[in-house]
């Protein structure tokens, strides 16, 4: 029987309209994939294929890589709205397209937080085997390892670790008047300080001296065939070498940062434009910059990235550039980060999961190693630091400091 609008019916032994049995009685909705999502979806696809070749991108080519569901057309016509939408960018010379910056950003915020494991063996594994208070040297090694494993740059940011003592004292002569001369402590640290020279030093007088710095700072024995004026000199420059490394070490207002692998960005295609390389590298060599990137993902607590134009507000001019940064830990509380610096077309989705694991890694090696060697550490603090063993090495700088002028 036909029903019109206004037939009636009989439902749960009620006499009711049509009309209102179509309100009780609701179809199911059929999940299908939307305009958007297949957009979404073409977007995601031609980045990944892009990032991978390094090439421009056609409806023909899309469609043979993973999208046969979809005709060259419909491919087509995805690519004029994505473009529309400032996604894309056609070239002029093949015809095919490639991604935006905002299309990297939308591909890389599509994988932010997936957890994928990384598909290859981890490669940081020999990180756990490492024992040692000399955790600024493992640091160091570890970026380089990073830096390896990416081809891109890396920095890294590291708290103060305390209780370390200068271990060796090492002069490098630049020039007649000038020498260059670097402080090594027990736990790896390296500074350098440039001091003056009252005269021209000979290879002997230099090894003379460094003698006299070795005597001094182990307590044994007394440095040998000094001449007078070489003694005055190493004299003058352990005072002060001793009294800027209490100062420096004791002020401690900006985090220590670790920065290698710079000449890696060269492998890649992206950089062969050297006004590309130029604003990368002002960046890097930016070390007030690369410490405000690594203080916001410290601040933050989870893996960031920046991608072109997101870096302007760190350089002066718009690095072409990305920097991917993720904390590590010390007993699970944040104590550093790690960046990556590199082009614009990165394998982010692979560089994510290997970045998880490196922090992991890094985390559970300085934890260990801290607690094993009792080491404390601690933040950049705007006031001038002094803990008990420090007022102590200033108490006694009439041991480590000497005056023999008559």
């Amino acid at each position: 029987m036909c029903l019109t609008k206004f037939s009636l019916f009989a439902y749960n032994n009620k006499i009711i309209r049509e009309d209102s049995l179509l309100k009780i009685i609701k179809p199911t909705p059929i999940k299908r994939v939307g305009k958007h999502d297949r957009e979404r979806r073409v977007l995601l696809g031609l980045v990944d294929y892009y990032i991978q070749t390094g090439k421009p991108v056609g409806s023909n080519t899309l469609k043979e890589a993973g999208f046969e569901d979809l005709s060259s057309a419909t491919i087509r016509n995805y690519f004029a709205q994505l473009e529309e939408e400032g996604y894309l960018l056609q070239s002029h010379s093949s015809g095919g397209r490639i991604p935006t910056d905002l299309a990297y950003r939308i591909y890389a915020h599509a994988y932010l937080n997936t957890n994928e494991p990384y598909p290859k063996q981890n490669p940081f594994e020999a990180f756990k085997s490492f024992e040692s208070k000399e955790i600024a040297i493992f640091l160091q090694e570890a970026a380089e390892k990073l830096s390896w494993e990416t081809n891109c740059a890396v920095f890294l940011s590291a708290p103060r670790f305390d209780h370390d003592f200068i271990a060796n004292l090492k002069l490098v002569p630049l020039d007649a008047y000038r020498c260059l001369c670097i402080i090594m402590t027990d736990f790896g640290v390296i500074k350098t300080e440039v001091m003056h020279l009252p005269v021209k030093l000979s290879s002997f007088g230099i090894k003379r001296i460094e003698n006299y710095f070795h005597c001094r700072l182990t307590n044994l024995g007394e440095p040998e065939n000094l001449e007078p004026e070489e003694e005055t000199i190493a004299q003058t420059f352990y005072n002060e070498l001793m009294l800027r490394y209490i100062v420096g070490y004791s002020n401690f207002i900006d985090v220590d940062l670790y920065r290698t692998g710079f000449s890696r960005l060269l492998f890649y295609s992206d950089f062969q434009d050297t006004n590309l390389l130029a604003s990368s590298l002002s960046l890097f060599e930016n070390a007030h910059s690369m410490r405000l990137l690594l203080k916001e993902c410290k601040a933050l607590n989870h893996l960031r990235f920046w991608i072109g134009d997101d870096l302007s507000s760190f350089a002066n001019s718009s690095p072409r550039c990305s920097v991917l940064t993720i904390p590590y830990y010390i007993n699970y509380k944040p104590v550093g980060a790690v960046g990556l610096l590199g082009p614009t077309r990165l394998p982010y989705r692979a560089l994510f999961s290997l970045l998880k694991l490196f922090s992991d890694c890094i985390s559970e090696t300085v934890t260990k190693n801290v607690y094993k060697f009792k080491i404390d550490y601690r933040q950049p603090e705007q006031s001038l630091y002094l803990k008990k063993e420090e007022s102590l090495l200033i108490g006694q700088s009439r041991f480590l400091i000497e005056d023999k002028r008559p």
